[in-house]
């Protein structure tokens, strides 16, 4: 349960102690050279050092628990960093920079960085988790259209130079969601969603062996065919679910994840940058991916969240060097 009176929320060591319990559960390391000899490490405690920093004698170099996480070099206090954290984590539809930044008693500018760092932190691991169902698991795979698109659309050679007729696929952003049932789901922004592009989403984060579940578009067609079975409803007609047997076909599951971040982006964060999509797509990810039906709390969300932020940086770019990176 979620107590803002802990310590962790208000003291910055208290804090600094919850991340180097959740990064160093058997002991310090050193993230410059790896070494995890208790013998070999030593923690500065001078009067001209701040709290929290060892040196490894291996390589002799100072470090924090920050060190290679997106904590590093800010100069925000860790508790406000780990309250940030778990009202990311805890709030199913996101939370605006302003309102982070009125809670936290930091600039607007400081709390949209610390918002962007956090989804950063957010990002799962692709290649080290694998690829979306398997044998017998079932996927569903739509895509959905959101906010004013801020890049060409490339039109395709078959146009021929004619007008697009519906200006909602041509004038908005598109993602494409893959969800496992019961499992994960993976959304990504693509610039134009034709067969290619679609396809070379599918077939790098899908399983061959697993049972496609998709609408009736001819996106999925061709692309159906390399899976192991590729089931279709057709929504133009009405048709949103239909059983074969003991087989339930549709592509609802993919449907509420699109729900619940269309809400979040329309509700709660209204305006985003198209290069900054991706971003908001890893947090709606992370948080759906550790969803209170799969048995995890909160505090375990945020837990995760921290424990995520290593091995990630995201540093600033100043005006003239480009945006955020």
């Amino acid at each position: 349960m979620f107590d803002l009176t802990a310590e962790i929320y208000h003291d910055a060591d208290k804090a600094r102690e919850h991340l180097e319990a959740i990064h160093w559960p058997h002991g310090p390391f050193c993230p410059h050279c790896g070494n995890a000899n208790p013998e070999r490490i030593t923690k500065l405690a001078g009067k001209s050092t701040r709290p929290g920093v060892y040196k490894c004698n291996e390589c002799r170099q100072p470090f924090s628990v920050t060190v290679g996480t997106v904590f590093e070099r800010s100069k925000i206090p860790l508790n406000k960093w780990v309250l940030a954290s778990h009202l990311y984590a805890s709030s199913k539809k996101g939370m605006s920079a302003h309102q982070l930044h009125r809670m936290l008693g930091v600039t607007y500018k400081t709390a949209w960085f610390m918002a962007h760092r956090i989804r950063e932190a957010m990002k799962e691991d692709v290649k080290s988790s694998g690829p979306l169902g398997g044998e017998g698991k079932a996927v569903e795979v739509d895509e959905t259209y959101i906010g004013k698109r801020e890049t060409p659309r490339t039109p395709s050679p078959q146009r021929m130079g004619r007008p697009y007729l519906k200006s909602g696929g041509n004038q908005k952003r598109t993602v494409v969601g893959l969800v496992e049932r019961g499992g994960s789901v993976r959304m990504f922004h693509l610039n134009d969603a034709t067969a290619t592009t679609v396809r070379d989403v599918l077939v790098r984060n899908v399983d061959r062996k697993s049972i496609l579940y998709t609408d009736a578009s001819r996106l999925y067609t061709r692309t159906g065919e390399e899976y192991a079975s590729h089931k279709t409803t057709n929504h133009a007609n009405g048709e949103y679910v239909r059983y074969e047997g003991d087989e339930t076909i549709h592509s609802n599951t993919i449907e509420n994840v699109f729900s619940v971040f269309k809400r979040g982006m329309v509700g709660v964060y209204q305006h985003c940058g198209e290069a900054h999509l991706h971003r908001y797509l890893a947090e709606f990810d992370f948080r759906y991916n550790r969803r209170a039906a799969l048995k995890v709390s909160d505090a375990e969300r945020a837990a995760d969240l921290l424990r995520m932020a290593r091995d990630k940086r995201l540093t600033y770019r100043r005006i003239g060097e480009g945006s955020y990176a």
